[in-house]
């Protein structure tokens, strides 16, 4: 079943490349959709694909790459709208 989740990550999060290793785990899941950076410090991502492939993309972000200390992750979870091509980092 396809699923789309909205999420934002909490923590020291930024300047430890985590728009990049999230990228690499969507796109190694077939997720489609794009992660960026907040001004508050938290990461932000709109996920998009099979259930699955989406829930093992969140648990990336639950763990971050090394150097990331993530605090909290909040995910929720839309209607699937199949708006995105592939995966990017948005600036």
């Amino acid at each position: 079943m396809k699923a789309r989740a909205h999420v934002l990550v909490s923590g020291w999060v930024q300047g430890v490349f985590f728009r990049s290793y999230a990228q690499r785990e969507a796109n190694r899941r077939n997720v489609a959709g794009w992660v960026r950076n907040l001004r508050d410090g938290r990461v932000e991502a709109v996920l998009e694909g099979e259930e699955e492939d989406v829930k093992r993309v969140i648990e990336f972000c639950r763990r971050g790459p090394p150097g990331a200390r993530v605090e909290k992750v909040d995910v929720a979870w839309e209607g699937y709208r199949g708006e995105f091509q592939g995966f990017t980092v948005r600036y």
